[in-house]
């Protein structure tokens, strides 16, 4: 799973934050992370620069593939929390996507469950036998 950190101005996009930004998305997707190709993450600061209550946002999108993107956002005080309330609710978002995908596939017995033809005609041939028994 390929991890893709952007950032805008007001943020510093070192190497520091593209690391823990990765651990914190393989940590929140590892379950998913045979299904997923890349999480595109997305980071600014809404209030440019200034103080602010839930002024850092984080965006992130998660690219399943065979399915449509899937995206969550948080906004916190500070880019880590920031970047941690986006992980989890994407690893939620997946989960129900995935979920959704999983469920709609189509269902039937294991082969190994399912009866030839010949075992379908034993098993009548048994049930009359049997009937005419009884």
């Amino acid at each position: 799973m390929q991890v893709i950190v952007n950032s805008d101005h007001h943020i510093t996009g070192d190497e520091t934050l593209h690391e823990r930004v990765q651990t914190i998305v393989e940590d929140a997707l590892d379950r998913f992370a045979d299904r997923i190709t890349r999480v595109e993450v997305f980071l600014s600061d809404e209030a440019g620069g200034k103080h602010g209550a839930k002024d850092k946002r984080c965006v992130m999108e998660a690219r399943p593939s065979g399915l449509r993107q899937v995206a969550a956002s948080n906004e916190a005080p500070t880019v880590l929390e920031a970047i941690e309330g986006a992980a989890h609710k994407l690893q939620r978002a997946l989960g129900h996507a995935l979920g959704k995908a999983n469920a709609s596939s189509p269902k039937g017995p294991p082969a190994a469950e399912e009866a030839t033809v010949d075992e379908l005609e034993q098993l009548e041939k048994w049930q009359k036998e049997r009937g005419s028994r009884v």
